[in-house]
């Protein structure tokens, strides 16, 4: 399994595992129809890799470290009667849970929250999040 792979299924095991304040009962990196979800598989959340940089660290010969940075978004889903606060102690947990290990199981050198966005009402009354983390690591050329 790639480093990627690892990363990806490191994030949908830290998010499964959440409890405080809020755990999520849906967690899936396949993409799915949220007004599909039964009340008891929310809060849910997608977990999708997105935009990834690289850059050569080292120079020559066939064994050339390289980094990259890959964002990765997770996209939650709550359904409460106050959706501010359901969407806020879901972006909570899953902050939380993403910073207990950076290292996210030792595949990565380290992991950030960059940015949070909502649906600002938009999917009432379902509330969505957007949470990106950026992932730093390093590779060997060809084992990606």
């Amino acid at each position: 399994m790639s480093k990627r792979e690892s990363i990806a299924a490191n994030i949908v095991a830290t998010l499964t595992a959440m409890t405080t304040p809020v755990q999520a009962k849906y967690i899936t990196r396949e993409p799915f129809d949220f007004t599909k979800l039964s009340n008891a598989q929310f809060p849910a959340i997608l977990v999708q890799s997105s935009t990834e940089t690289r850059e050569d660290a080292t120079i020559g010969g066939s064994d050339i470290l390289r980094e990259g940075s890959i964002d990765y978004q997770m996209i939650g889903y709550v359904k409460a009667t106050s959706l501010d606060t359901a969407r806020n102690q879901l972006v909570e947990a899953m902050e939380n849970a993403l910073d207990v290990d950076r290292t996210r199981g030792g595949y990565a050198l380290d992991t950030q929250i960059i940015s949070v966005e909502t649906d600002e009402g938009s999917i009432d009354p379902i509330g969505g999040v957007i949470v990106t983390a950026r992932v730093q690591y390093n590779f060997t050329r060809g084992t990606v």
